[in-house]
């Protein structure tokens, strides 16, 4: 969804500087307006995610994957010991 916003900002520039060039322009001068407004609205994008990501829920969030995490980590510990243990009462052949 990122790329298809930053796409779809970029087009709107290149669309919106060729409506508002009511005469003909150098193409540097064109060319210069479309990368403002492509900046603009990069900084905008970028913005709007660092507000998401700074948010409460994202933070909740990281804070749930970094809990069961660790979690995890200890069930994979009390897998390995359990078959460990079966390892060792299996005999050999």
């Amino acid at each position: 969804m990122r790329a298809s916003l930053l796409l779809l900002l970029a087009c709107t520039a290149v669309l919106a500087v060729g409506a508002r060039a009511d005469s003909p322009e150098e193409p540097k001068a064109l060319v210069q307006k479309v990368q403002e407004l492509a900046q603009k609205a990069s900084a905008m994008a970028k913005d709007a995610f660092s507000r998401v990501r700074e948010s409460e829920a994202a933070q909740q969030a990281r804070q749930w994957l970094t809990d069961n995490t660790e979690l995890l980590k200890q069930r994979l510990v009390w897998l390995k010991e359990q078959l460990a243990e079966l390892w060792k009462k299996t005999p050999a052949m």
